[in-house]
């Protein structure tokens, strides 16, 4: 009989096929003691252990990237290398064998757990999923130590996909399947930054994570349908179901094909409105799929993926060739580069750790750039140097008093003398923004309007800072909801503001690339989105679909309504 589960759906798209399971390795190893003379032996079979497993993510790397230096993929099997070589995990588990004189297993292990709870500190969602990182990646060691290594699913042949059902995926384990007719990815957890989910919709395979116990629910070969766009999993279909959906995969991969028809087609309104598709980025790994759809420029790099899987920070001459690479390739195109938002942790700062209760309301992003006012300069002289290569705007995170934007402008200024001093180049044209993402400042922006040259709203955070919801917190999402009337009388507010003082706003959270959101955001006056890439033509054409003179008033009515379900039944209506 055929069930059906609800997710996240995290990666676009239909997959109809056979489930092949995927075990999770747990971590509970046993523990031993090894006979002194027998030492060297445990430290060298680790060391085995751990070579085995980095050639292993080196030939994965090699088999996806195709010589690539930037791709997406590629970037994680990196990451996971970097683990490798933390002296915090291998060398300190070698160290810890010999001291506690103990099987290999069990002193990794223990140096995994020290490692995650540095990464349990960071409240920025992507950073803190990074914790995965160590544990896939101790994961494979341990497998290879116990002689248990992974295996691929064999190919189908009756012509349906294979469907990997997990507890979770490595980015290893998910680039590994790639050639081996895998139709989608089903895990118990995750969400929209989880590994699985940013390799799926690198590889365009649906997804649909965050299950619970979809393990146990399904058996080996059961046929399923996974869909990615409404995050839906059938178990079981019958075939009357299964043509169905497969009608539905057939209309999706015709939609795309349309879709990618208008990737130089400016996106204008129906009343000849000009409005600017964006990008959201990581880095330069990710320029091939800005140019991919001609994005209007770059909205958001998030610079703090500098940072990642390291102890010591970037240094200014490593920063500027990160900055200098997307500027060069993007001429005559904006490119809004973000300073770090990051919280104060070990592993990103290397001055210390420090506890803090509630790292959401803590030391972070620009509060902590300002409490490190040399790795900020640092990084205004990077960002300034490179400014000769392209259009560059600097934007600041989290602003919430005049004193913040204040001292930052102060710190630009420094760098501005600093590098005149040296006799370094750098644009004198270069705008300062700063980010929406607090109540407080969508409230009291004229301190900002003073101030700044552009703002930029992060849905994400202000959603979550107004309705008090940490949006990690499973138990809590379900109250996560950018249609609160509350919500959207601070970004209403902040366009109409921005629009009333000639001050560009962007938006750059996930409502902007949310179709559902297009229309409600165009006629409250927005004229700049900023999105993952692969969702700008998918927004162009709601774009190209739209009457600014019919919508305006529809929304000014909306903004006065007070009850969710009302709010919600109207955004729907707005698309009919």
């Amino acid at each position: 009989m055929p069930f059906t589960i609800h997710g996240l759906p995290v990666s676009q798209g239909i997959a109809i096929g056979h489930v092949h399971l995927v075990s999770h390795a747990m971590l509970e190893v046993n523990h031993y003691h090894v006979a002194a003379k027998y030492l060297p032996e445990e430290v060298e079979r680790l060391n085995e252990a751990v070579a085995t497993v980095r050639g292993e993510l080196v030939g994965l790397k090699a088999a996806t990237t195709g010589g690539q230096p930037h791709s997406e993929v590629g970037a994680f099997v990196d990451l996971q290398l970097m683990m490798l070589g933390d002296p915090m995990l291998v060398d300190a588990a070698r160290v810890l064998i010999n001291e506690r004189r103990c099987n290999a297993e069990w002193a990794l292990v223990q140096q995994m757990e020290l490692v995650v709870e540095q990464f349990e500190q960071i409240e920025d969602p992507y950073l803190r999923e990074r914790k995965a990182d160590v544990v896939q990646v101790v994961e494979r060691v341990v497998k290879v130590l116990l002689g248990h290594p992974g295996h691929l699913p064999p190919k189908r042949r009756d012509g349906l996909g294979t469907i990997i059902v997990a507890h979770d995926l490595s980015p290893a384990d998910t680039i590994g399947f790639r050639d081996h007719n895998i139709g989608g990815f089903v895990t118990d957890v995750g969400g929209p930054t989880s590994h699985t989910a940013i390799v799926a919709r690198s590889l365009r395979i649906p997804a649909v994570v965050g299950l619970h116990h979809i393990r146990q629910l399904v058996e080996e070969d059961e046929l399923l349908i996974i869909d990615g766009t409404r995050g839906v999993v059938i178990v079981g279909p019958d075939e009357r179901i299964v043509e169905e959906y497969r009608l539905r995969r057939s209309e999706l991969e015709l939609e795309r094909s349309k879709l990618n028809r208008l990737k130089d087609t400016r996106a204008t309104t129906l009343d000849g409105e000009d409005v600017n598709l964006l990008a959201n980025i990581e880095g330069p790994k990710d320029l091939n799929q800005v140019k991919a759809v001609n994005a209007d420029g770059v909205g958001l790099y998030r610079t703090e993926f500098l940072f990642i899987g390291r102890d010591a920070l970037p240094d200014e001459d490593e920063q500027y060739e990160a900055y200098r690479a997307v500027l060069k390739s993007l001429p005559g195109k904006p490119v809004t580069i973000r300073t770090f938002d990051v919280g104060a942790d070990k592993a990103l700062n290397g001055v210390g750790a420090r506890f803090e209760p509630n790292p959401a309301l803590g030391l972070r992003a620009v509060r902590y750039s300002l409490a490190e006012p040399q790795m900020f300069l640092t990084q205004l002289r990077a960002l300034l140097r490179a400014s000769v290569h392209g259009r560059l705007q600097i934007m600041i995170p989290m602003l919430a008093h005049a004193h913040e934007i204040d001292q930052s402008l102060q710190l630009v200024a420094k760098a501005r003398a600093e590098l005149d001093a040296e006799g370094l180049r750098y644009d004198p044209r270069v705008e300062i923004g700063g980010m929406i993402e607090v109540p407080a400042a969508a409230l009291a922006l004229g301190m900002f309007i003073r101030r700044l040259s552009f703002l930029s709203i992060g849905t994400n955070d202000l959603i979550q800072y107004t309705l008090a919801i940490d949006r990690s917190d499973e138990a809590v999402v379900h109250l996560y909801d950018p249609l609160h009337p509350a919500v959207l009388k601070l970004i209403a507010g902040t366009i109409q503001a921005g629009a009333r003082f000639g001050l560009p706003v962007s938006v750059c959270g996930e409502m902007a690339g949310d179709p559902a959101y297009t229309l409600l955001l165009l006629g409250m006056g927005l004229r700049n989105f900023s999105m993952h890439p692969g969702h700008i033509l998918e927004i162009k054409r709601q774009v190209l679909r739209a009457d600014l003179n019919e919508l305006a008033p529809r929304v000014q009515r909306i903004l006065k309504m007070d009850e969710q379900a009302k709010v919600r039944e109207a955004v729907l209506r707005l698309a009919g």
